[in-house]
């Protein structure tokens, strides 16, 4: 669960006490878990809330403007992203502007739809979707940044 918690936090002091406060809460609501699915499964949703309740909290919520985007990318070897490893890609991830973040770990990796993150963050599903596309382009672009330095 602490992989979770990195994926949403901005370093791993910050992931730590997410995951304590997390476990905080499932200990507290142990009663409630009714076996319909798997514990695990259980746990991660608390935890995913946990962190974004904690992202709710501070000053960088719902970031709109990230860093601009280039929308002449350039044909790349689809060989390239082949060769990226897991850490460096989720390194990739935790660099992204924190709405592009949030919302691409909550897509891609943990499986929610729009409408889903959309009620989780409290903002309209275009507002979701508009996010992911940008977090999207400016991942790919890092990773054609990549390329041209190990060129």
């Amino acid at each position: 669960m602490l992989v979770v918690c990195m994926r949403y936090a901005r370093h791993q002091m910050e992931a730590e006490d997410l995951l304590q406060d997390a476990f905080i809460k499932v200990f507290d609501h142990l009663a409630q878990f009714q076996n319909k699915g798997s514990l695990e499964g259980w746990i991660r949703r608390i935890v995913v809330n946990t962190a974004l309740k904690n992202i709710d909290r501070k000053s960088f919520t719902h970031e709109q403007y990230g860093m601009e985007i280039r929308e002449d990318f350039s044909s790349t070897d689809p060989g390239v992203y082949a060769q990226l490893g897991e850490a460096e890609l989720l390194k990739l991830i935790a660099q992204l502007p924190e709405g592009y973040k949030v919302v691409f770990n909550l897509y891609a990796i943990e499986g929610y739809n729009h409408a889903e993150i959309a009620e989780l963050l409290g903002v309209q599903e275009s507002t979701s979707r508009s996010q992911l596309v940008k977090a999207r382009k400016m991942l790919q672009s890092m990773v054609e940044h990549l390329q041209s330095i190990a060129v």
